[in-house]
């Protein structure tokens, strides 16, 4: 990777957080950070402070201080969970409420005036950069992962994979096709977002030197991130790190989104290798 390329994101989040006031202790012009003003925002009318910790990805003692500071202000009260006694849950007062609508309101004057200096055209500019460097962002925090045969979040993916093939194969798809944890003789790579499952993909050894990859598949919240063609990269990294130097795959005539991704990545078709009754294409590749 380029130093220079380094550096610009580092210069491009000094800048983005210095303009959007993140910085300051009085976010939005109010007697407080950013920290507990989005606090305030992600509680809504309630949350639970064990959902509030895993979405915002907060250490448990900072989050409970920020709370314990909302209380002092009488924005926000902690109370136990009504059916578990293990739980908390934080509600917005109705002082919290109203500072709330005020957080929103000001948020959406800033955003307001900044896209107000822009023509409408460099508006739509702006917004589809911002599309895309959250995509990107996503993308690169998705974590991809070795993980046992028989692993419980790799086996919800498949079956999740192979619920969606049944709705769109014409023939329908028996989830027994699945390859056992028995026979997957090569790795099962897992993708997370956020420590949730989103996606999986696996390669089996058919002869020396030779690989098949199956079940590859993205959970439809991750689509459109890139996040398939990065799965087949690590599972085709993998495979060449086992001694592998060619890789095929077989797919259905209705994945038309997968077969352009297959051949967008170096695949070319060749003859049936298979007796699986889906893999009505086959590709090869040399790694």
């Amino acid at each position: 990777m380029e130093p220079d390329l380094i550096e610009r994101v580092r210069d491009f989040n000094r800048f983005y957080t210095e303009r959007l006031g993140l910085l300051t202790d009085h976010y939005l012009g109010l007697d407080r950070p950013l920290g507990p003003s989005r606090l305030l925002w992600e509680i809504g009318d309630r949350a639970a402070v064990r959902h509030l910790r895993d979405r915002l990805g907060l250490d448990s003692g900072y989050l409970s201080r920020l709370l314990r500071s909302l209380e002092e202000q009488g924005l926000v009260r902690v109370a136990p969970h009504p059916t578990d006694g293990r739980a908390r849950i934080a509600e917005l007062t109705d002082a919290g409420r109203r500072e709330r609508e005020i957080l929103d309101d000001r948020s959406r004057a800033g955003a307001t005036a900044l896209l107000g200096e822009l023509d409408a055209g460099q508006q739509q500019e702006l917004v589809a950069a911002q599309q895309q460097i959250r995509r990107l962002l996503r993308l690169a925090t998705v974590t991809i992962t070795p993980v046992a045969a028989d692993d419980p979040r790799a086996w919800w993916c498949l079956r999740r994979y192979a619920a969606e093939l049944a709705g769109r194969f014409p023939e329908g798809y028996d989830e027994a096709t699945l390859t056992p944890p028995e026979e997957l003789t090569g790795s099962i790579l897992l993708a997370c977002e956020d420590g949730r499952p989103a996606g999986c993909g696996a390669w089996v050894h058919l002869a020396p030197g030779v690989a098949e990859i199956r079940h590859l598949w993205t959970d439809v919240t991750c689509r459109g991130l890139g996040l398939g063609r990065r799965l087949m990269e690590r599972l085709e990294a993998d495979a060449a790190e086992h001694g592998v130097g060619t890789v095929r795959l077989g797919t259905h005539r209705a994945l038309a989104e997968a077969i352009a991704l297959y051949r967008s990545s170096g695949y070319h078709q060749i003859a049936a290798y298979s007796p699986s009754p889906y893999n009505q294409l086959c590709f090869e590749k040399s790694l």
